[in-house]
């Protein structure tokens, strides 16, 4: 593959979608150059099918991800979204009517958290849904964040659910890699072939403004020091954005997804703008 495809991580759009449609919003993001989209943490209504659809015929837009639970958290805490368990028919159809063939898991449900076996049952109900979606042509995908470089006997959580499966797919977020001590160029390859799709996200330490931060003393400081990292536009970190591209697109990832999950008070077609510019910069023009 010659080129890989950059769109937008919708998640950071979704205020905006509440507000004046996704078809408009569609319209945007193809006014300022993108012409690629995963779509979460927005509600899958028939009527945003229909926009979807409509964004695709008239600006050309890619549907190339969409987002799902696997189940409710519990008897009493139903999964705000589409859930696999409950929607599986549906999801299916609405992957199908937008032609989308990657659908993600956006994190590690907490009912799953805190160890090993929880994270291997996890992984083992995921694959099972990998299987029955493979059969629609839809693959599933799971995105990581920081915990789950966790160790245990050794070996880091990630790792043991790739291992462990063999049809369920593993979207990376470089930014989660970093802030986890690890460097995403190194990473990344150990996944080749079950990556379709890497989130790219910078990575930078803010300006210290103490007025910030809670508490007082010592407590203020913790939170200095613990807060003063933050989500930057690609090209405005400390990432090395461009090799870890060629490393996700050696690897055999597809796709390179914009987000940036706080915005500190910046308009988020701004930051997609300085986002576009600097990847443009970088040689990656094309991609677009």
């Amino acid at each position: 593959m010659e080129n890989g495809q950059i769109g937008v991580q919708m998640m950071m759009l979704k205020d905006q979608v509440a507000e004046s449609g996704i078809y408009n919003v569609l319209r945007r993001l193809y006014e300022i150059g993108y012409n690629a989209v995963e779509v979460s943490q927005i509600s899958m209504t028939e009527e945003n099918i229909q926009e979807m659809r409509r964004a695709m015929s008239d600006f050309n837009m890619k549907i190339a991800a969409m987002s799902c639970g696997v189940a409710d958290l519990s008897k009493d805490q139903k999964y705000p979204g589409d859930t696999l368990e409950r929607d599986f028919d549906k999801i299916v159809k609405d992957c199908k009517a937008v032609d989308c063939t990657i659908l993600r898991i956006g994190m590690l449900p907490v009912n799953y958290m805190g160890s090993k076996e929880k994270a291997l049952e996890f992984a083992s109900i995921c694959e099972e849904y990998a299987k029955r979606l493979k059969k629609e042509g839809i693959d599933l995908y799971y995105h990581a964040h920081n915990m789950e470089f966790v160790r245990y006997d050794g070996h880091f959580m990630l790792d043991l659910m790739r291992d462990n499966t063999e049809y369920l797919g593993f979207e990376l977020d470089v930014h989660w890699i970093w802030r986890a001590g690890l460097n995403p160029i190194d990473i990344i390859p150990r996944y080749a072939n079950r990556i379709r799709a890497i989130h790219l996200k910078d990575y930078r330490v803010g300006e210290i403004n103490m007025d910030n931060y809670p508490g007082e003393g010592m407590q203020k400081l913790y939170y200095m020091l613990h807060l003063i990292t933050q989500f930057a536009e690609v090209g405005e970190g400390t990432l090395p954005i461009k090799e870890i591209i060629e490393t996700g697109l050696a690897s055999g990832s597809e796709y390179f997804f914009v987000e940036q999950d706080e915005l500190y008070g910046k308009d988020p077609y701004d930051c997609l703008i300085t986002s576009r510019n600097n990847l443009i910069t970088m040689g990656y023009e094309d991609w677009f």
